[in-house]
């Protein structure tokens, strides 16, 4: 047949330019069926619910009673709403396949570590997340969250990318979006009405569940944490303690004064030896205490259950009540004692001082290879043993002449690699837990390898404490030691710490902590050592150090507040 046969027949044209014909491609595409945006958020708010949430369901589905099935049931279509209206809130053709991923992400990653530690999320937790440094990520990267990644977030991303939303005008596109938000919310409303009695039961009763919904936790998250620090940023810190000066005690002294703060990470009062735990994780301490003086304070409360606020909380002249655990809007205890004219050094084996030594010498061990403490990046605390000698005379001298205040901030029991915490040769436990998914191990091995970090700090507070001894010539010397905050180890399915503090677990709010002075420090500060054991089984917190140790060192200022100075009330002739 001639080929000029072929012409009397239309030309085919394909339903979707550009897939049979390339040369189509730059023709305007037709609708395509199921391409509308509230479809395509529906599956997605649908996908989210079920599959991003499963630590939420499991949570639900264990306390619900007996009306879990439609507890459940109102749950996840209250949270299938609010999804669809904060996806349709975002859905503008420029943004949307980046934000939507955003939150897919956000969802699948916070299933891992949910799931993995028991955790949930909120302000504090992301504060964490946004200061985590590589090192401290690394522990927490475990080979379930690739696995973790791929199911919740690949099916969803896979949605998001293949879905090309429909060309709108703007003014149609903002009419339906506002449209579509409003019909999520009154969805929202509704289901939350409908199952109103079971609802605020299990929020009254389980207050972390509120931010166990992925990702609406992470938005919210992030909105609190911007609408607390984002007014304050551009604020200057403002001053305290103005009108410190050194009190008598520094005007004909025989000796200057070295204090050294030692601030733990993640001990938990609970498994220390000195106070009652049934294994002796402290039998260095419990010596310095039956021979020595060292107090022993068994019941302390930290001011945060995570390190980006107890730190700043600890050093700040606010109590817990006063704001002393929000964003630092004021300087700290470390200001007022170099502004009273001693000397200050702020030595890290962590992942920063978290703002608090941002105005005095700090040094650092990252930088350090000594391999004695060091290994693939990291050291153990008593590498900021080595050389203290050298860095003492590195300071100002006529700062140092009058007296030194060296805060030692450990690395500790930083999980969840706590079998990289401590040497070999500093193991009494085992056998230990050796993986970072700490659901994996058993209990005990867990609890083996976190006691290992625990009697790992009692031999290097032995040998600081030796350290000081052996400086009595020179110096009037004294320690406190005091944890952060504490740790879960399973219990109740929790591990690590940073639940909201309302409703987290004694082992994370429950710290230790300890102080020796030596005799001349006693007669200095005018502390009677048996009025100190006498009132050290009283209830104290973070909240107390601020204005101990401006007692302890003898700095007068009007934010000095004797009834939070544990030495004070323990002048000659406050004995008990």
């Amino acid at each position: 047949m001639p080929t000029t046969a072929f012409r009397r027949f239309p030309r085919f044209h394909a339903p979707f330019p550009g897939l049979l014909n390339p040369a189509d491609a730059g023709a305007t595409p037709l609708p395509t069926l199921g391409a509308a945006p509230w479809q395509t958020n529906a599956v997605l708010a649908l996908w989210l619910t079920l599959a991003g949430n499963v630590p939420l369901w499991q949570k639900v589905l264990s306390v619900g009673g007996s009306g879990t099935w439609a507890l459940w049931m109102t749950m996840a279509a209250l949270v299938a709403s609010v999804n669809f209206a904060l996806l349709s809130l975002i859905t503008w053709p420029r943004g949307y396949r980046w934000m939507a991923s955003v939150l897919v992400l956000a969802a699948a990653a916070n299933t891992h570590f949910m799931r993995t530690y028991g955790v949930v999320i909120d302000p504090s937790m992301m504060a964490n997340v946004l200061n985590t440094d590589a090192r401290e990520a690394a522990d927490l990267l475990t080979p379930a969250f690739p696995l973790t990644l791929l199911l919740v977030a690949g099916p969803a991303l896979w949605w998001i990318w293949r879905r090309p939303l429909r060309p709108r005008r703007m003014w149609q596109r903002w009419w339906r979006n506002t449209g579509a938000v409003s019909l999520g919310l009154a969805l929202a409303v509704a289901s939350g009405v409908a199952g109103y009695q079971g609802l605020a039961s299990l929020m009254r009763n389980h207050k972390a569940v509120r931010y166990m919904i992925n990702p609406l936790n992470t938005v919210y998250a992030v909105g609190a944490l911007a609408a607390e620090r984002v007014p304050t940023s551009a604020r200057a810190i403002e001053p305290v303690g103005e009108d410190a000066r050194l009190g008598a005690s520094y005007a004909a002294q025989a000796r200057p004064p070295l204090l050294v703060l030692v601030i733990g990470e993640t001990a938990r009062a609970e498994d220390f030896g000195l106070n009652g735990y049934h294994r002796q994780t402290t039998p260095v301490l419990a010596q310095w205490q039956r021979d020595k003086g060292l107090v022993n304070f068994p019941d302390v409360s930290a001011c945060g259950t995570n390190t980006e606020v107890s730190v700043p909380c600890i050093f700040s002249p606010l109590t817990r009540e006063q704001g002393g655990n929000r964003k630092p809007m004021h300087e700290n205890l470390l200001d007022v004692l170099q502004r009273a004219g001693l000397a200050v050094l702020w030595l890290d084996n962590q992942s920063g001082c978290k703002g608090v030594c941002a105005r005095v010498p700090t040094v650092s061990t990252r930088q350090l290879t000594d391999e004695r403490w060091c290994r693939d990046g990291e050291c153990h605390d008593e590498i900021m043993l080595e050389g203290l000698e050298e860095r003492l005379a590195a300071l100002d001298p006529k700062r140092r002449e009058r007296g030194v205040v060296l805060v030692m901030h450990q690395m500790g029991s930083h999980g969840p690699a706590y079998f990289k915490r401590a040497p070999a040769d500093a193991k009494p436990f085992g056998p230990e837990c050796v993986s970072q998914t700490l659901s994996d191990c058993r209990v005990e091995h867990v609890r083996n390898a976190y006691d290992n970090t625990i009697a790992y700090t009692d031999r290097f507070l032995g040998r600081t404490l030796a350290w000081l001894d052996a400086q009595s010539g020179q110096y009037d010397t004294g320690m406190i030691y005091l944890s952060d905050h504490g740790e879960s180890l399973g219990e109740n399915g929790l591990y690590l710490h940073g639940l909201p503090y309302a409703v987290a677990p004694e082992q994370q709010v429950k710290v230790p902590m300890v102080a020796w002075l030596s005799a001349g420090l006693q007669q200095r500060a005018r502390v009677e050592p048996r009025c100190l054991q006498a009132r050290a089984s009283n209830p104290v917190s973070h909240d107390h150090l601020f204005h101990s140790v401006l007692g302890l060192m003898d700095v007068q200022t009007r934010v000095h507040e004797r009834q939070f100075d544990m030495f004070s009330v323990c002048a000659p002739g406050s004995m008990l």
